[in-house]
């Protein structure tokens, strides 16, 4: 059975932070879903401007953690402000964090991870703006491509992608082995 990859985003996501990862993973024999609270595409964030659309697979409200074996967090800026407001959101990633399952979160990303109360005591990095909510809610912060704490993977910014998806990778890979 392919080993599935949620990725959970809204319109505002970083581009890069969600197709990099995504064609990583698929390259990798790995299935993604993406998943956001709207049906039909979000819209992504290029730079200093709009950029292309992404095909939402299913909604939040759809999604059932069981039937996934990890789950990524893109950045940008407004991605995570918003669904860091959005409970279901916040709850799947308590829900994949405290099952074991692999969690890779990258940018601002992180965010997500302090709403849903999982950061604390864990060696996390994101990108430096987010830096001081990480550390206030108690995990302590690294400057680092790729950080590995556990289940959950956090990278800076757009340059740590190849790091930040081998690690994903590795991570769906190892627990597939260990099952």
């Amino acid at each position: 059975m392919p080993k599935r990859v949620l990725i959970v985003a809204t319109n505002g996501f970083e581009q890069s932070e969600l197709t990099g990862p995504r064609d990583a993973l698929r390259n990798a024999g790995i299935e993604t879903v993406v998943a956001s609270p709207e049906s039909g595409e979000i819209k992504g964030w290029k730079h200093t401007d709009w950029g292309d659309a992404v095909k939402v697979d299913m909604t939040l409200d759809d999604v059932k953690a069981t039937e996934f074996d990890g789950l990524v967090l893109p950045g940008g800026q407004m991605n995570p402000d918003i669904l860091r407001m959005n409970t279901t959101a916040v709850d799947l990633v308590r829900t994949f964090v405290e099952a074991g399952k692999p969690v890779a979160a990258i940018c601002h990303g992180p965010w997500l991870l302090v709403e849903a109360g999982v950061a604390k005591g864990r060696t996390l990095t994101g990108w430096p703006s987010i830096r001081t909510d990480l550390r206030n809610a108690g995990a302590e912060v690294v400057d680092k491509e790729v950080v590995v704490d556990g289940n959950v993977i956090t990278s800076r910014k757009p340059d740590d992608i190849p790091a930040f998806s081998n690690a994903m990778i590795a991570a769906v890979k190892e627990m597939a082995e260990a099952a």
